[in-house]
């Protein structure tokens, strides 16, 4: 029973289990796959910080969404016709296989406002993010991805 009531703590508290549905992300995460997400509430408790790079999963009106944080509170974002993103001035480092164009009402340059993170999905022509939705809240975060279990052979 003790052993039960610490895995509940565990996997309720410390960490979770998300599927991926859909390829926003592909080709880092696919859909189907199941990913281990190390909680915002540990990542505090801890004194961890939500940094550039990291893929994260947030929830926005009730969906839960994955995405790379492009920029963090501070940052300036600007995202060109031309499909290229720049963060602070330096282009974004990362292999990204599609372009970025700006939509949805937010206009560029964009300086990402405190307590928010910009999120971006890796499937940039195919995708819901802060393009779509806006800055992402912090207290929106439910954490970032530490494991990617896919799905073949499950």
């Amino acid at each position: 029973m003790l052993t039960a009531l610490v895995l509940w703590l565990v996997f309720t508290w410390c960490f979770g289990l998300a599927q991926i549905h859909g390829q926003e992300m592909f080709p880092a995460l696919k859909d189907g796959d199941l990913c281990v997400i190390y909680r915002r509430q540990l990542m505090d408790l801890m004194g961890e910080k939500v940094v550039r790079k990291d893929v994260i999963a947030y929830t926005v009106d009730g969906r839960r969404y994955f995405g790379r944080v492009a920029a963090k509170a501070g940052d300036i974002v600007v995202i060109d016709e031309n499909g290229s993103v720049m963060v602070n001035g330096s282009p974004d480092s990362r292999e990204i296989l599609y372009p970025t164009y700006p939509r949805g009402e937010l206009t560029y340059p964009y300086h990402v406002p405190e307590g928010y993170v910009y999120v971006l999905g890796d499937r940039r022509t195919d995708t819901v993010d802060s393009r779509d939705l806006g800055p992402v809240s912090l207290d929106s975060v439910e954490g970032k991805v530490l494991s990617i279990l896919r799905r073949r052979g499950l």
